[in-house]
C-alpha cells in the first residue's frame, strides 16, 4: 500500500491573493534595497539625463516630443519614459 503525504490546501479570494502578492514583492525589494524607477524627474535630471540645454528641452516641451506635467506655475516634472524614447527615436545606427 503506497502513502501518499496529505495535502492541504489554502483558498483565497482573488483580492486577497494578489494583495499578498503585492506585500511579498515589497518586502523583498525592501530587503534588496532595490530602489523603485521613478516615473517622473525634475528638471535638473531630465537635463542630465538628456545632456541638453534649458532651451533645448523647452523646445521639446513646445514641439510635444517628450512629455512633461506642470505641478506649478514654477515646477515641472519630465516623464522619464518619454525621455527615455526621444532617445530611442533619435538613435542613429553605426555603419
Amino acid at each position: 500500500m503506497s502513502s501518499k503525504p496529505d495535502i492541504k490546501w489554502i483558498c483565497f479570494e482573488d483580492e486577497a491573493y494578489y494583495c499578498m502578492i503585492e506585500d511579498i514583492v515589497t518586502r523583498l525589494d525592501k530587503q534588496k534595497n532595490i530602489p523603485k524607477e521613478e516615473k517622473w524627474i525634475n528638471q535638473d535630471d531630465a537635463l542630465e539625463l538628456l545632456d541638453i540645454s534649458k532651451s533645448t528641452l523647452q523646445r521639446l516641451r513646445d514641439n510635444g516630443k517628450i512629455s512633461f506635467s506642470k505641478t506649478s506655475s514654477k515646477k515641472i516634472m519630465y516623464d522619464k519614459k518619454s525621455l527615455l524614447d526621444y532617445l530611442d527615436k533619435n538613435t542613429r545606427k553605426t555603419f
